[in-house]
């Protein structure tokens, strides 16, 4: 077995010599007569740094966190100009009962200018629609077994904000009532279904279960697909594939193991096995596998996302021999059994073979999968950025990798560095507390 060295900023970009030949994107265009609104941040940048790339703050209040949404969120209007941010945040969420916790508009051709969009109290799981046109949230005021939990529509400038569906009551042909809300939503890529898990314990029993909730947003209705005691960290995301069928597939992630106490609150997120990864349909059927860990060495670490518009899925995993963290991309593949990368005609792609050493944790790609990036290790040290190119599906690595900057970060749970770019890819976003406080950035010219 290839033994996996330390990975440093001189041998990696050694392993991609074809990096230099990239060329760096022009500097960031603002419409005419627009104010700079970001705050330039070359300090953050060292010598080794790529030729052209800038770095700017987005969020500045000096008492106050910011923070970009997790990198699988839907949040941005399909030309790469707005897109949503977080305040009052940490790299997980917020809490939903604090009056400074709001959602911005960050709007790019105005110089990074921010404008609030949703203010209400316990607002929650922010999704911009395929078109760019609206923001669909929640307003959750569920409480264990009950309470009620308000979808809502706002056009992109603050207008025409509307009600489409309270749930206040049990789910349709069950006796759940949904609470702990996931903080992320999803959305499908022909803008008619929605969708977000949630807790649906009483308070009272043991082993309560979570499961998935599908709105349809024409119809204002809402259906549980599927729901089970492991369906606790779904992290559900639509295939964004514009392919008619393709359209109703959700990546799911299942928890195996994972311990809840009766209120909904997480005691273990899971167990020694891991968890492993599904696709399912966005009416409970044609549940398949994802062909990713559970194999008594290689365990996913928690993040998966679509390659682009692709039938493709990505995941992080880990392993402990040799000890790694590497990305492996597949296809969905029929169920038979919790069996992970075991899974009968399993389709993989380790994308960072080749490497020196892989420490990659948190990553996302374009929508025309082409490109990519992730923060790697060592995170004990401020972690790093990098961003690859993608080749053909199912075939080839991850190409002509660059390491960008040090974010600085504390790389703590709530300063998680969650790299993710711009749907055209020419924008690279992140974390860092490297000021003292939880803030976002934003990349170009890379």
């Amino acid at each position: 077995m290839k033994k996996h060295a330390r990975l440093t900023r001189r041998s990696f970009l050694a392993k991609s010599a074809a990096a230099a030949a990239v060329a760096a994107a022009g500097p960031l265009v603002i419409a005419a007569g627009k104010e700079l609104k970001m705050k330039p941040r070359p300090d953050l940048l060292d010598a080794e740094a790529p030729k052209g790339l800038e770095v700017f703050q987005l969020t500045t209040e000096p008492d106050l966190s910011g923070a970009h949404l997790y990198m699988e969120a839907q949040i941005f209007t399909p030309d790469s100009k707005r897109f949503l941010l977080h305040r009052s945040a940490t790299a997980h969420g917020g809490n939903k009962h604090d009056p400074k916790h709001k959602y911005y508009v960050c709007d790019l051709e105005n110089g990074g200018a921010l404008t609030p969009l949703i203010e209400e109290l316990a607002c929650v799981a922010p999704s911009v629609s395929p078109d760019g046109k609206f923001v669909y949230y929640f307003v959750d005021e569920t409480t264990t077994g009950g309470g009620r939990l308000t979808l809502k529509r706002v056009n992109l400038d603050g207008t025409g904000r509307r009600t489409v569906l309270v749930v206040d009551a049990p789910l349709p042909g069950t006796a759940f009532r949904p609470s702990e809300l996931y903080p992320l939503s999803t959305i499908s890529s022909d803008g008619k279904r929605f969708a977000i898990s949630a807790f649906l314990g009483d308070g009272q029993t043991e082993n309560a279960p979570w499961g998935l909730l599908v709105f349809d947003l024409e119809k204002a209705t809402v259906s549980l697909v599927i729901h089970g005691q492991t369906w606790c960290n779904m992290h559900s995301q639509y295939c964004r594939s514009g392919d008619p069928e393709a359209a109703h597939d959700i990546l799911i992630q299942e928890n195996h193991g994972n311990v809840c106490n009766k209120q909904g609150s997480i005691v273990t997120l899971v167990g020694g096995d891991g968890a492993d990864i599904h696709v399912i349909r966005d009416d409970g059927s044609n549940f398949r596998n994802m062909p990713w860990g559970r194999d008594g060495n290689e365990f996913c670490q928690g993040h998966q996302c679509w390659r682009g518009c692709t039938a493709w899925g990505i995941t992080s995993t880990g392993t402990h021999k040799p000890r790694g963290s590497f990305l492996i991309e597949g296809a969905a593949t029929p169920h038979a059994g919790h069996v992970g990368l075991k899974t009968p005609g399993g389709v993989r792609n380790d994308l960072t073979r080749g490497l020196n050493e892989a420490r990659f944790s948190h990553f996302g790609g374009d929508l025309a999968a082409k490109r990519f990036i992730s923060d790697a290790g060592p995170f004990d040290k401020g972690g790093r950025i990098y961003t690859a190119e993608f080749g053909a599906a199912g075939k080839d690595p991850l190409r002509n990798w660059k390491c960008l900057l040090n974010p600085r970060s504390t790389c703590k749970k709530d300063s998680h560095i969650h790299p993710f770019l711009s749907p055209d890819g020419m924008m690279g976003f992140f974390n860092s507390d490297e000021s003292g406080i939880l803030h976002a950035y934003m990349l170009r010219g890379f």
